[in-house]
């Protein structure tokens, strides 16, 4: 049985060779977390590509919230994504909602083409959704969307333990809509990995938990292995 998920968010190379040095598997690449994480750039990449080995999924995003922004915006997404795959990029991270919380099905299907058929995380815009469950099945007729990021609830773990274990049990069942990979992050504690990894949850996501100093410091690789060491035992 394979180990694990940690997925580790980084913002330039220094965080992507700490991450990778305290046992991350995967990055998340962001820049300005002050708007919770937006669209890097294409050297910003290119650099973290040329640092370490390991996947890194690029999150297209433009602004703050979780609206694409229009047809306007869909096309500042796609030019992104279109600049970030001439640089090497092949996975990425993505989720947009209407107003009523329903997912804008045709700004993540544009951007599901964008992406030229790489796989993608729907991330936790799925915990601002009006109807999870709905979600997941209208995603499921997507061919990119490989993972949901989610803490089960807009307000952390603590809130959305039950929608965690409940979606952990349909995701081992194999329900439509639940194959693709739960990854569990937003409020993510040390002390709630030993009970999801008993509820069947395979994948964790950090960023501020990587950073001693919080978001104005650096990933640091004792924080990161912290949670490999955890995770693995």
């Amino acid at each position: 049985m394979s180990r694990p998920l940690l997925e580790v968010i980084a913002l330039d190379a220094d965080d992507a060779r700490a991450a990778q040095a305290g046992g991350a598997d995967r990055l998340e690449l962001v820049t300005d977390m002050a708007a919770d994480g937006l669209t890097p750039s294409p050297g910003t990449f290119a650099a973290v590509r040329a640092a370490v080995d390991l996947p890194v999924r690029v999150m297209l995003r433009a602004a703050d919230g979780f609206s694409a922004g229009g047809p306007e915006g869909v096309a500042v997404l796609r030019a992104q994504a279109e600049a970030l795959r001439a640089e090497g990029a092949e996975e990425f991270v993505l989720g947009f909602l209407e107003e009523s919380g329903q997912p804008d099905v045709e700004a993540v299907a544009a951007l599901d083409a964008a992406t030229g058929g790489g796989r993608w995380t729907f991330h936790r815009a799925i915990d601002r959704a009006a109807d999870r469950d709905g979600l997941r099945k209208r995603l499921a007729e997507l061919p990119g969307p490989d993972a949901f990021l989610t803490a089960g609830s807009a307000a952390g773990v603590d809130d959305g333990w039950d929608v965690l274990v409940a979606e952990a049990a349909r995701t081992a069942a194999g329900e439509p809509g639940y194959e693709p990979l739960l990854m569990v992050g937003g409020g993510l504690r040390l002390d709630h990995v030993p009970g999801l990894k008993d509820a069947g949850v395979t994948a964790f996501h950090i960023g501020g938990a990587a950073r001693p100093e919080g978001w104005h410091g650096p990933v640091t690789a004792g924080a990161v292995a912290r949670w490999r060491t955890l995770l693995d035992g």
